[in-house]
């Protein structure tokens, strides 16, 4: 493999993907949304994924590509249908086209336990697709990303964790640099599909622990019983259907265990003292 097309480079996982590659001494050519840049990649194209038209000629001389597609913060009209399995199949496509060899993506662990919501069934779609393809496929299954498990250290920064059921289940969610790691070198073995999580095990209170440890504070956790978002959701789903699928997803994901295969040597403990040093400055 000598050049790689990674979408979704500006991304939390996208960002890694380019340093990794490039340490394995492969030519990146970085898909962004326009007026964004990323450090590392030797081409930047600017490209609206979501709009085929956009996508004419990205992969030309590329031997593979690489989808860290998703929606996470944006605040536009784009569904998860669009981004999820649209742009995606647009970008096979265009793959295709091309004449790229190889094709990976990132997906859920355990995608059966989250049916139903668009935030999946549109990705696992596309999967599908993609694995019927005339291509060389990798199929990447993570655990949650260190960058998710943001959100219960600023909890604790605020002074509670709050979490939905007991807090028993247990999780062990992956760097973004060891899951790039693996990633490549799924890509490079062309492995086909594969499960990946980080690895350290915990339950869902022991992150929170986790947490007030590297605040050096007093832990204070509160438990939300899951029959009550599971009783609002769907009022909410009526008005903002993006926003229960988001809140479905963290529901289900916090009152299933969530673990997959260990790999890399990025500890949660070792991400959220660097968070508390930066909050602490």
């Amino acid at each position: 493999m000598e050049r790689v097309v990674i979408a979704g480079a500006t991304g939390y996982l996208g960002r890694y993907l380019v340093l990794e590659f490039k340490r394995r001494g492969i030519a990146v050519r970085a898909i962004v949304r326009p007026g964004k840049t990323v450090e590392g990649a030797d081409e930047i194209v600017e490209a609206e994924v979501t709009q085929a038209g956009s996508l004419i000629g990205v992969c030309d001389g590329a031997d593979a590509v690489f989808s860290a597609l998703g929606i996470t913060r944006q605040t536009d009209k784009v569904t998860y249908e669009d981004v999820e399995y649209t742009a995606n199949k647009q970008l096979l496509d265009e793959a295709l086209r091309s004449g790229v060899q190889h094709f990976g993506v990132i997906s859920v662990v355990n995608p059966a336990a989250f049916s139903g919501l668009s935030i999946t069934t549109s990705r696992e779609r596309f999967v599908a697709e993609l694995q019927a393809a005339s291509i060389v496929s990798s199929v990447v299954r993570s655990t949650g990303f260190f960058c998710d498990m943001k959100e219960v250290f600023d909890m604790a920064a605020k002074g509670r964790v709050w979490l939905i059921g007991d807090g028993r289940t247990q999780a062990n969610p992956i760097h973004g640099a060891d899951l790039a790691t693996v990633c490549v070198d799924a890509m490079l073995g062309q492995v086909a599909e594969l499960a990946v999580g980080g690895p350290d095990t915990m339950t869902w209170n022991g992150i929170a622990q986790v947490a007030f440890e590297a605040l050096e504070r007093r832990p204070r956790v509160t438990h939300v019983p899951a029959w009550l978002p599971r009783l609002l959701l769907p009022f909410v789903g009526f008005f903002n259907r993006r926003a229960y699928d988001v809140g479905s997803f963290i529901v289900r994901g916090s009152t299933l265990n969530t673990v997959a295969p260990a790999s890399g040597g990025e500890s949660l403990r070792s991400f959220y003292e660097e968070l508390a040093l930066a909050h602490s400055s």
